[in-house]
Protein backbone atom coordinates (compact mmCIF):
# COMPACT_ATOMS: atom_id res chain seq x y z
CA UNK A 1 0.00 0.00 0.00
CA UNK A 2 1.59 3.48 -0.78
CA UNK A 3 2.72 5.69 1.86
CA UNK A 4 1.83 9.00 2.63
CA UNK A 5 4.35 11.60 3.59
CA UNK A 6 2.98 12.20 7.04
CA UNK A 7 3.77 8.79 7.80
CA UNK A 8 7.66 8.98 7.41
CA UNK A 9 7.01 11.99 9.06
CA UNK A 10 5.64 10.09 12.24
CA UNK A 11 7.80 7.97 12.15
CA UNK A 12 10.84 10.48 11.73
CA UNK A 13 8.82 12.13 14.83
CA UNK A 14 9.75 8.79 16.91
CA UNK A 15 13.65 9.12 16.45
CA UNK A 16 13.52 12.86 16.76
CA UNK A 17 11.29 12.34 20.22
CA UNK A 18 9.00 14.85 19.27
CA UNK A 19 6.05 13.36 18.70
CA UNK A 20 3.49 16.64 18.69
CA UNK A 21 5.69 19.87 16.56
CA UNK A 22 7.37 21.94 18.47
CA UNK A 23 11.20 22.37 17.14
CA UNK A 24 10.42 20.89 13.80
CA UNK A 25 7.06 21.83 11.86
CA UNK A 26 5.04 19.79 9.89
CA UNK A 27 6.10 22.12 6.72
CA UNK A 28 9.90 21.78 7.79
CA UNK A 29 10.00 17.86 7.69
CA UNK A 30 7.27 17.81 4.67
CA UNK A 31 10.04 19.95 2.68
CA UNK A 32 13.02 17.65 4.32
CA UNK A 33 10.94 14.30 2.54
CA UNK A 34 10.91 15.34 -0.46
CA UNK A 35 14.46 16.22 -0.86
CA UNK A 36 14.38 13.28 0.22
CA UNK A 37 12.18 11.65 -2.42
CA UNK A 38 13.87 13.83 -5.04
CA UNK A 39 17.33 12.37 -4.14
CA UNK A 40 16.44 8.70 -4.60
CA UNK A 41 14.05 9.68 -8.06
CA UNK A 42 17.45 10.69 -9.78
CA UNK A 43 19.40 7.31 -9.01
CA UNK A 44 16.07 5.41 -9.63
CA UNK A 45 16.23 7.15 -12.95
CA UNK A 46 19.02 6.60 -13.98
CA UNK A 47 18.83 2.69 -13.64
CA UNK A 48 16.89 2.61 -16.95
CA UNK A 49 14.59 -0.02 -15.43
CA UNK A 50 11.57 2.44 -16.79
CA UNK A 51 9.94 3.31 -13.32
CA UNK A 52 8.65 6.85 -14.10
CA UNK A 53 8.12 6.62 -17.82
CA UNK A 54 5.04 8.59 -18.84
CA UNK A 55 3.50 9.28 -22.36
CA UNK A 56 2.23 12.57 -23.74
CA UNK A 57 1.04 13.60 -27.27
CA UNK A 58 2.64 16.11 -28.92
CA UNK A 59 2.48 17.41 -32.25
CA UNK A 60 4.93 18.38 -35.38
CA UNK A 61 3.32 20.74 -37.43
CA UNK A 62 3.78 21.30 -41.26
CA UNK A 63 7.39 23.23 -42.34
CA UNK A 64 8.55 23.49 -38.96
CA UNK A 65 11.88 23.01 -37.02
CA UNK A 66 10.69 22.17 -33.52
CA UNK A 67 8.25 19.27 -32.09
CA UNK A 68 4.99 22.08 -30.09
CA UNK A 69 3.46 20.73 -26.53
CA UNK A 70 6.40 19.29 -25.11
CA UNK A 71 5.88 18.82 -21.36
CA UNK A 72 7.68 21.20 -19.72
CA UNK A 73 8.23 17.91 -16.35
CA UNK A 74 10.37 16.45 -19.24
CA UNK A 75 13.44 14.78 -17.78
CA UNK A 76 14.61 12.83 -20.26
CA UNK A 77 13.04 11.60 -23.76
CA UNK A 78 12.94 7.48 -24.25
CA UNK A 79 11.08 7.44 -27.22
CA UNK A 80 9.40 9.66 -30.07
CA UNK A 81 7.62 7.94 -32.39
CA UNK A 82 4.49 8.34 -35.08
CA UNK A 83 0.74 8.31 -32.73
CA UNK A 84 0.15 6.03 -35.67
CA UNK A 85 2.22 3.71 -37.52
CA UNK A 86 -0.88 1.37 -39.15
CA UNK A 87 -0.75 0.20 -42.52
CA UNK A 88 -3.25 2.84 -43.50
CA UNK A 89 -1.50 5.27 -41.58
CA UNK A 90 0.35 8.18 -43.22
CA UNK A 91 3.25 7.82 -40.57
CA UNK A 92 4.22 3.83 -41.80
CA UNK A 93 7.74 3.55 -42.04
CA UNK A 94 8.61 6.95 -40.21
CA UNK A 95 11.23 6.93 -37.88
CA UNK A 96 12.56 9.04 -35.65
CA UNK A 97 16.57 8.71 -34.48
CA UNK A 98 18.51 11.26 -32.27
CA UNK A 99 21.51 13.05 -33.49
CA UNK A 100 23.48 16.32 -32.26
CA UNK A 101 21.89 19.09 -33.48
CA UNK A 102 25.50 20.50 -35.00
CA UNK A 103 25.59 16.58 -36.83
CA UNK A 104 26.74 17.13 -40.86
CA UNK A 105 23.66 15.16 -41.28
CA UNK A 106 21.50 17.26 -39.18
CA UNK A 107 22.38 20.63 -40.71
CA UNK A 108 21.86 18.95 -44.23
CA UNK A 109 18.20 17.49 -43.38
CA UNK A 110 17.45 20.72 -42.49
CA UNK A 111 18.00 22.15 -45.52
CA UNK A 112 15.52 19.45 -47.55
CA UNK A 113 12.02 20.36 -48.69
CA UNK A 114 8.99 19.05 -46.43
CA UNK A 115 8.81 15.46 -46.87
CA UNK A 116 6.15 13.18 -46.83
CA UNK A 117 5.76 11.24 -43.50
CA UNK A 118 5.97 8.27 -44.83
CA UNK A 119 9.13 5.39 -45.00
CA UNK A 120 11.75 7.93 -43.98
CA UNK A 121 13.72 9.33 -41.28
CA UNK A 122 13.12 12.51 -39.05
CA UNK A 123 16.29 13.38 -36.56
CA UNK A 124 15.53 15.33 -33.49
CA UNK A 125 18.32 16.88 -31.10
CA UNK A 126 16.98 17.98 -27.72
CA UNK A 127 18.11 21.43 -26.66
CA UNK A 128 17.08 23.64 -23.56
CA UNK A 129 17.45 23.09 -19.85
CA UNK A 130 14.32 20.95 -19.71
CA UNK A 131 11.69 20.12 -16.51
CA UNK A 132 11.13 21.47 -14.14
CA UNK A 133 12.81 24.75 -15.15
CA UNK A 134 11.30 24.63 -18.86
CA UNK A 135 10.11 22.55 -21.37
CA UNK A 136 13.21 21.04 -23.56
CA UNK A 137 12.90 22.35 -27.31
CA UNK A 138 13.03 19.33 -29.48
CA UNK A 139 13.96 20.25 -33.12
CA UNK A 140 13.53 18.10 -35.89
CA UNK A 141 15.15 18.13 -39.33
CA UNK A 142 13.59 17.63 -42.15
CA UNK A 143 10.49 19.32 -41.71
CA UNK A 144 7.22 17.37 -42.34
CA UNK A 145 3.66 16.98 -40.70
CA UNK A 146 2.63 14.08 -38.31
CA UNK A 147 1.33 13.67 -34.98
CA UNK A 148 3.88 12.19 -32.80
CA UNK A 149 3.43 10.52 -29.53
CA UNK A 150 6.84 11.15 -26.89
CA UNK A 151 7.36 8.53 -23.98
CA UNK A 152 9.87 10.55 -21.23
CA UNK A 153 10.62 10.31 -17.69
CA UNK A 154 8.83 13.52 -16.27
CA UNK A 155 10.19 15.65 -13.12
CA UNK A 156 8.98 15.01 -9.86
CA UNK A 157 6.12 18.03 -8.69
CA UNK A 158 5.12 19.50 -5.71
CA UNK A 159 4.70 17.49 -2.59
CA UNK A 160 2.00 18.16 0.34
CA UNK A 161 2.10 16.11 4.17
CA UNK A 162 -1.30 14.12 2.64
CA UNK A 163 0.75 13.38 -0.74
CA UNK A 164 1.50 9.80 -1.89
CA UNK A 165 5.61 8.79 -1.63
CA UNK A 166 6.31 8.02 -5.58
CA UNK A 167 9.07 5.96 -5.02
CA UNK A 168 9.08 2.45 -5.53
CA UNK A 169 10.71 -0.82 -3.78
CA UNK A 170 9.71 0.17 -0.10
CA UNK A 171 11.36 3.37 0.11
CA UNK A 172 10.10 4.05 3.89
CA UNK A 173 13.29 3.62 5.45
CA UNK A 174 15.31 5.12 3.50
CA UNK A 175 13.12 8.58 3.61
CA UNK A 176 12.46 8.05 7.59
CA UNK A 177 16.74 8.11 7.59
CA UNK A 178 17.05 10.92 5.23
CA UNK A 179 14.34 13.07 7.00
CA UNK A 180 15.88 12.58 10.86
CA UNK A 181 19.29 13.49 9.17
CA UNK A 182 18.68 16.32 7.99
CA UNK A 183 16.18 17.55 10.89
CA UNK A 184 18.94 17.25 13.48
CA UNK A 185 21.04 19.31 11.23
CA UNK A 186 18.76 22.25 12.95
CA UNK A 187 20.52 20.86 16.31
CA UNK A 188 23.91 21.26 15.04
CA UNK A 189 26.44 24.26 14.79
CA UNK A 190 27.16 23.78 11.40
CA UNK A 191 23.90 22.46 10.36
CA UNK A 192 25.80 19.55 9.21
CA UNK A 193 22.99 16.92 8.76
CA UNK A 194 23.69 13.91 11.11
CA UNK A 195 26.50 11.22 10.41
CA UNK A 196 25.33 8.66 11.55
CA UNK A 197 21.82 9.17 9.76
CA UNK A 198 23.47 9.89 6.32
CA UNK A 199 24.77 6.65 7.07
CA UNK A 200 21.80 4.65 7.56
CA UNK A 201 20.37 6.46 4.76
CA UNK A 202 23.33 5.16 2.40
CA UNK A 203 22.50 1.86 3.72
CA UNK A 204 19.09 1.76 2.69
CA UNK A 205 19.61 3.76 -0.39
CA UNK A 206 21.85 1.23 -1.52
CA UNK A 207 19.45 -1.84 -0.92
CA UNK A 208 17.10 -0.26 -2.11
CA UNK A 209 18.75 0.29 -5.95
CA UNK A 210 19.67 -2.79 -6.12
CA UNK A 211 16.60 -4.40 -5.71
CA UNK A 212 15.16 -2.40 -8.18
CA UNK A 213 17.90 -3.00 -10.78
CA UNK A 214 16.14 -5.83 -13.18
CA UNK A 215 12.41 -5.85 -12.77
CA UNK A 216 12.13 -9.04 -14.90
CA UNK A 217 13.71 -12.86 -14.32
CA UNK A 218 11.75 -14.70 -17.40
CA UNK A 219 14.63 -14.29 -19.72
CA UNK A 220 18.66 -13.69 -18.92
CA UNK A 221 19.56 -10.01 -19.43
CA UNK A 222 22.47 -10.24 -22.41
CA UNK A 223 24.63 -6.82 -23.43
CA UNK A 224 23.84 -6.29 -27.19
CA UNK A 225 26.65 -6.21 -29.50
CA UNK A 226 28.23 -2.71 -30.37
CA UNK A 227 27.26 -3.21 -34.33
CA UNK A 228 24.34 -5.86 -33.51
CA UNK A 229 22.16 -3.39 -35.77
CA UNK A 230 24.08 -3.60 -38.92
CA UNK A 231 23.79 -7.09 -38.74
Amino acid sequence: MPTKISNIESLARLHLNEATPRFWSSAELTSIITSGIKDLWRDIADLKQEHFLSDAAVTLPANSDALIGVPIDVHKVYLITPASLSETSSNKGLIFKPLDFNHDTFQAARTRAAIDPANDIIYYAITAKGGPVEAPIIRTAPQVTSDVSITYVPTLGDFTTNSTVPIPGEADNALVAWCVAYARAKESEDRSPDSNWMSIYATEKSHLLQSLGLRQYQEPSYAEAVFAHHW
